[in-house]
């Protein structure tokens, strides 16, 4: 079950920080609750930080060693982050 998601960049300041700001909007969008959103760096992407990992496309691979991952094209985009988080909620269900 999805309860926290990491979004994470190379430095962990100002792309992730969008991208978390933007995967809240998405959830609250979805009408998802209970969900912590973090933002931080590649450096603490390890198996157990979170339950669902979002990055720039590039970085999926460093991710799904850690576990399931969200990869985007356009990190600022809330569209994007709101089809693909919708898509893994609904794969969760399933």
């Amino acid at each position: 079950m999805i309860k926290k998601i990491m979004c994470f960049c190379g430095s962990g300041l100002g792309t992730s920080f969008v991208m978390e700001m933007n995967a809240k909007k998405a959830l609250k969008n979805l009408g998802i609750e209970g969900v912590v959103v973090e933002h931080s760096t590649i450096d603490d992407v390890v198996p157990g930080a979170a339950d669902l990992f979002i990055c720039s496309a590039d970085l999926v691979p460093n991710a799904k060693k850690a576990g399931k991952a969200i990869g985007l094209n356009n990190m600022v985009a809330v569209k994007e982050i709101q089809e693909k988080l919708k898509a893994a909620f609904e794969e969760e269900q399933a």
